[in-house]
This record gives structure tokens, sequence and C-alpha cells, in this order.
């Protein structure tokens, strides 16, 4: 699988699509926020600068603060790959992401989601 091309884009391209997802099921952006605060150690202030300088998905992750130790935890199915199984730590990361998103728009609680 090629995966250069989703390392290039714009975390700030795919964000707001994160945020309608999350909407479309009566959930928040603040609550899309909490998820990627808790994968990745960003914080209100650095993702709003990830945003406005258009940072790109592989410096998105490769300069997170601290990816969350407890993202062993999160297993399962997105996009027809286990996110368990994906190798490349970069693909795994992002799918990582799509993962917690997806059940945040299912419904799961937020505690379940954050791993609690």
């Amino acid at each position: 699988m090629n995966n250069h091309k989703v390392y290039k884009m714009s975390f700030a391209s795919v964000y707001p699509h994160y945020i309608t997802k999350a909407e479309k099921k009566s959930r928040s952006k603040q609550e899309v926020d909490e998820i990627i605060f808790w994968l990745t150690g960003y914080n209100e202030q650095s993702l709003q600068q990830i945003l406005d300088n258009k940072i790109d998905f592989e410096t998105f992750f490769t300069q997170a603060p601290q990816i969350n130790p407890n993202v062993s935890k999160i297993t399962g199915v997105i996009c027809g790959y286990r996110v368990e199984e994906i190798e490349d730590k970069l693909m795994q990361q992002i799918r990582y992401l799509d993962k917690l998103i997806d059940e945040l728009a299912k419904g799961k609680s937020m505690e379940k989601i954050l791993r609690k």
C-alpha cells in the first residue's frame, strides 16, 4: 500500500472531516479534540498551531509530544486493516486516530474510547 500521499496531507485538511463525522452522530468537536490530545499529547494551543501552519500527517505524528502508552489497547479493523497488525508505525498511528474517531461516531463512551 502506497502511504506517501496520506503522509503529506495536511492534518488541517482532514480535521474538519473528523469533526463532521462526530457531529453527524451528535458528538462534539471537544470530544474529537480530547481524543487527539489523549493519543498524541498535544494540547489546545499546539493543535491550533498545527492547523494554522497546515502541518502534514507525518510531521503531526513524528513531532507529537507523547504518543499515549495505551495505544496497544486500540484494536479492531479500520479501512479493511487490523490496526494492531499494521507494520508501518506512522500508518498505524494514523489508523489509530481513524479508529478512535470511528468509535466516537459509533456512540462509544469516552471512557471506553480512551481505554480507561
